[in-house]
């Protein structure tokens, strides 16, 4: 397969991902996914199943799961019935058979062990330590709500209303934590596909990655992520870029100067120690870091962007 029919694969797949991620709580047909990729209905299954590692809806079924073992955690979901129906399954019971295959525990079983483990490690980690809760404050001048906090790498938080972004992207799966080699190469590809059509640059350019799977379930190789830029909306992709779009939403905006070894310790925190004092909880939608400059010594100024709602 030549790399410009290989290009024109890749992309074709990734508008049936992006799709299956977008209706998550809907059903599928074959017929249907076939036709959003542009593909035969007859060839469909097998294309996907060589492209992806996954039958169709094998894939399907393992991110819904997956996703739901990120909501059992939330405060927001309090059934096991309400997470079922949030990722698509109609039937209670048939998704705790799924579950159960998936996690080897039934829905229940891995809340309360999930939740055991976290309460255990918190308290190990506070141990001998003065915990310091993140403070909040209306900020006259941005008119946005902000947060003050000693954690060192954090240089600011605050709650902001983005609005839709039309990106386009090139998309990853497989191991990337730690991988500078794997961005760097990334990232240039992206930028030699958008140098020559103008799409660099400009008061409301941004460059994000957006992590499509939570690294703490999903398989390593099957972790999907994208790196994207903003583009004008009706931009024409080709070859491995694709585009999609990012609705308008509230987000929790913590920017923090990192090393390239200390993005997951940012993570952590945001999740770990500010979200359960901030009032709010993730909202079942992309979260993503943004970069508003250049790296510079081998230091990145990232905001973690993470959708949220009332808790």
């Amino acid at each position: 397969m030549s790399q410009t029919t290989k290009n024109e694969y890749i992309q074709r797949i990734n508008k049936a991902l992006d799709y299956i991620e977008r209706n998550m709580d809907k059903s599928f047909t074959l017929d249907e996914l076939a036709a959003v990729a542009n593909f035969s209905k007859f060839h469909f299954n097998r294309i996907f199943c060589a492209m992806v590692g996954e039958t169709p809806f094998g894939f399907i079924n393992r991110v819904r799961i997956e996703r739901a073992a990120t909501l059992l955690l939330s405060p927001g979901f309090e059934t096991v019935t309400d997470v079922a129906f949030k990722v698509g399954f109609t039937d209670q019971s048939v998704f705790s058979r799924y579950f159960k295959n998936h996690f080897q525990l039934s829905p229940t079983q891995y809340r309360a062990q999930k939740k055991h483990n976290s309460n255990i490690g918190q308290m190990d980690s506070n141990h001998g330590k003065i915990i310091t809760e993140p403070t909040g404050y209306f900020c006259s001048r941005t008119q946005t709500f902000k947060w003050k906090n000693t954690m060192e790498l954090n240089k600011s938080i605050e709650i902001k209303d983005l609005p839709k972004l039309n990106l386009a992207y090139i998309r990853h799966t497989g191991p990337y934590q730690g991988n500078e080699n794997l961005f760097e190469g990334l990232w240039n590809r992206l930028f030699a596909w958008a140098g020559p059509r103008n799409l660099i640059g400009g008061p409301d350019f941004k460059s994000l990655i957006i992590y499509h799977d939570d690294p703490n379930i999903t398989d390593e190789n099957k972790l999907r992520m994208s790196v994207c830029i903003t583009v004008p909306e009706g931009t024409k992709t080709d070859g491995e870029v694709g585009n999609m779009e990012l609705e308008a939403a509230r987000y929790v905006i913590a920017r923090f100067d990192v090393d390239a070894t200390q993005f997951g310790q940012a993570w952590q925190w945001l999740y770990g120690q500010w979200f359960p004092q901030s009032g709010y909880q993730p909202d079942d939608k992309p979260c993503f870091e943004m970069y508003p400059e250049e790296p510079k010594d081998g230091r990145f100024i990232v905001d973690i962007c993470v959708p949220v709602k009332p808790l």
